[in-house]
């Protein structure tokens, strides 16, 4: 597992905030997706563009847990009849989330970089 972490700013003592690799998936996700980011559709592509396929209990127990470390925010849309009077939760990554990802991506250059020979280019 790949872990990455970012110190929390608004703690009076820092506080080391781990991003695991499940979780840096799921944030490129709804950073992809932009304001379609809700949970069947982040499910949906994950499994089209990295062919990951991801339960619906694996997906909310990571968004619920990025929530509470502060790496997203949600809103609520309208209920409506085709979805049987609910509504859904859109997912936004927001500036620490961002922070994070970013911390992650160049921690994981570090660790790539000379191993070329070894794993192959990049496509």
């Amino acid at each position: 597992m790949t872990h990455s972490c970012v110190y929390h700013p608004d703690s009076l003592v820092p506080t080391k905030i781990t991003l695991g690799e499940f979780e840096q998936t799921v944030m490129l996700a709804i950073l992809q997706l932009g304001d379609d980011a809700y949970a069947p559709n982040i499910a949906r592509h994950l499994e089209q563009t990295i062919d990951r396929s991801v339960s619906r209990g694996a997906l909310y127990s990571c968004l619920n847990q990025l929530e509470r470390k502060g790496f997203l925010r949600w809103r609520v849309d309208s209920a409506t009849p085709q979805r049987g009077g609910h509504s859904r939760r859109f997912y936004h990554v927001n500036a620490i989330g961002v922070r994070a990802l970013r911390t992650a991506r160049e921690s994981q250059l570090l660790l790539w970089r000379g191993l070329e020979g070894i794993l192959g280019a990049s496509k």
